[in-house]
């Protein structure tokens, strides 16, 4: 049976409010004191947040597959300026999106889906907190950690894609139907006490039969999620009169930042999870084990026929094989030079970065690999091929979202410790990441790059998160929080353009790439991607698939609608989403896309 969280709602249900921001879940007549100083109806109502995740147009079907992109390690395959409008997912990658773009302007968007969460949590809370009895009952409180938890992922994503949003911190009623857009500071210091609180809650992994599941939130979760958090709520931010940190003193940097050390450090102390192989964390997270204790410290739940993970972030497959029973994958990739960029003995690299798929054509049954093109590289961290199940639906995978790991919390460990002032303290938080990807000689040559000053370790941390977590939605963030997305949009634009021509850095590498057609994943032979592979065998040249890379017919492969298709306004000034059209009609005037709010 597959190890998968399996969710019912014993009383909420979903009623469309077609007046106000958000569709509302209403309780139904099972009595609440009932409900919650009952563990296993408690239970339920806790999780049913989840079925928010996995609705069809929520973080399955809208928010990962679109949030994030378009950075400078991460694209949708392919970006072009010329194919621009109000349907076309283009514009949700290109820092100009429109408040009726057609693949979001629904009323069951994600900005619904996230306040149906809400909303679901806010219930949970107020019913745990008066009949739950949790200074008696840990479980009962374990639930209570669980519910603030997730309604604080809610609220950090809804931040992270529209900026300053209501807050609904109370279920719904006659007083609170229709809210306007809260400053995301007020937001940003009511998560972090929340989450605050949930620490004094919730389970260590494996300390309780509970938590032995990464589906499931853990302390070493609460913790994580608050470092994160105040990271963002002390970073750079789009505010009313400009680009810049809070005014808030309650969320100076510094003070931010010793909340991201201590909450990362309190994890890697207590040593309830551990660093695996880079490798073996994505393989376990395509096989379903969620087994809590490894690097995974929490995963969005998907039963098996939901969730689009790898149908978004896989290998593209284009026929049902023999490692899959979906062709699907392969919408969004490493933007085009990321390969090019890793150290050639980063074992991060093959495994981030893929420029094959799996063919249509099958022989008895079997695809073979083939190549893709320079614009349209696969993420490879997740991977069909690597499942132990079939997948039997049209689009859905079920593999689960992982929304934290171990080697985040460590290199934010990392950049809090240097941001603090203690660099070479920063160093000891940074190798571990560095020792499992990089032979012993080369992360001692990092060592000396980035701690020889503050600045150098800074821009490690920099190219280190980029290295490390391509493909999993943490980059553009992290560009925003730092407040350097204009420069290294801009810097991503000129890479690309040099990569186009081959000058620069990229100059000398091979036109020409083979492949051996394999039908076997662990078999696959690649020749010209590096540098000095310009020299192909007999073999190669007679029996294995060839490409020009670079140029094909006389024309640059990488276009430039690909590289002008990057970005085409300012991305720290329009890196957010707009309120959909739909809930700003239905919104009785509360809400608008004037502008987020500027006072703190």
């Amino acid at each position: 049976m597959n190890n998968k969280i399996r969710i019912s709602l014993l009383s909420l249900t979903v009623l469309g409010l077609a007046s106000c921001d958000l569709d509302a879940p209403t309780q139904s007549t099972l009595d609440e004191s009932t409900m919650f100083s009952t563990y296993a109806l408690a239970e339920a109502e806790v999780m049913s947040v989840n079925v928010s995740f996995g609705e069809t147009n929520s973080y399955r079907g809208r928010y990962l597959p679109y949030y994030g992109l378009n950075n400078d390690v991460e694209i949708g395959n392919s970006p072009d300026i010329t194919k621009a409008g109000d349907d076309n997912k283009n514009d949700l990658w290109n820092y100009n999106t429109k408040a009726t773009n057609t693949q979001m302007n629904t009323d069951n968007n994600a900005y619904a889906m996230f306040y149906q969460g809400i909303e679901r949590a806010n219930l949970a809370i107020v019913g745990i907190r008066k009949y739950g009895n949790i200074d008696t009952n840990k479980d009962m409180a374990q639930l209570l950690g669980e519910a603030l938890t997730l309604r604080a992922v809610l609220y950090n994503d809804l931040i992270k894609g529209w900026g300053d949003v209501p807050a609904r911190f109370e279920p719904n009623n006659n007083d609170n139907i229709y809210l306007p857009r809260t400053n995301k500071d007020v937001i940003y210091k009511q998560l972090l006490a929340d989450l605050a609180e949930a620490e004094n809650y919730c389970y260590w992994p494996n300390e309780n039969a509970i938590t032995k599941t990464t589906e499931r939130v853990s302390k070493s979760f609460v913790k994580a999620l608050r470092a994160r958090i105040a990271l963002y709520a002390g970073g750079f931010a789009l505010r009313g009169d400009g680009f810049r940190r809070s005014n808030d003193p309650d969320l100076a940097p510094e003070k931010m930042y010793q909340i991201a050390k201590e909450e990362c450090e309190d994890i890697i102390n207590a040593g309830y999870n551990t660093l695996g192989g880079f490798k073996d964390n994505f393989t376990k997270l395509c096989q379903d084990n969620v087994a809590a204790g490894g690097e995974s410290i929490w995963e969005i739940p998907f039963s098996a026929g939901r969730g689009r993970v790898l149908y978004t972030l896989g290998i593209k497959h284009n026929e049902k094989d023999q490692y899959t029973q979906q062709a699907q994958g392969g919408v969004n990739g490493p933007i085009a030079y990321l390969y090019y960029d890793y150290d050639e003995d980063d074992i991060r690299r093959d495994i981030t970065c893929v420029p094959y798929e799996w063919s249509k054509d099958l022989n008895n049954g079997n695809s073979h690999v083939q190549f893709r093109a320079i614009n349209k590289w696969c993420f490879g961290k997740l991977r069909y091929e690597w499942m132990n199940r079939i997948v039997t639906s049209t689009n859905d995978d079920g593999v689960n979202f992982q929304y934290m790991r171990l080697a985040d919390v460590y290199l934010m460990a990392a950049e809090a410790e240097n941001e603090l002032g203690n660099t070479s303290g920063a160093w000891s938080y940074m190798k571990p990441v560095l020792d499992r990807v990089l032979p012993a000689e080369k992360v001692a040559a990092l060592q000396a790059k980035y701690t020889a000053s503050q600045q150098a370790f800074r821009e490690g941390i920099y190219e280190q998160r980029a290295f490390e977590f391509a493909g999993e939605s943490l980059r553009k963030p992290d560009l925003v929080r730092w407040g350097i997305i204009d420069e290294k949009m801009a810097e991503a634009k000129t890479k690309l353009a040099a990569l186009q021509q081959r000058t620069g850095a990229y100059a000398g590498y091979p036109d020409k790439v083979y492949i051996n057609k394999s039908e076997d994943k662990d078999a696959i032979q690649i020749y010209g991607l590096n540098k000095g592979e310009d020299s192909p065998t007999d073999e190669m040249i007679e029996t294995w698939e060839s490409k020009n890379w670079f140029e094909s017919n006389g024309k640059y492969t990488l276009t430039d609608e690909y590289i002008n298709g990057l970005y085409t306004v300012q991305p720290s000034t329009h890196y957010l989403w707009p309120i959909w059209q739909t809930f700003i009609d239905k919104s009785n005037n509360m809400l608008n896309n004037d502008g987020n709010l500027g006072q703190l």
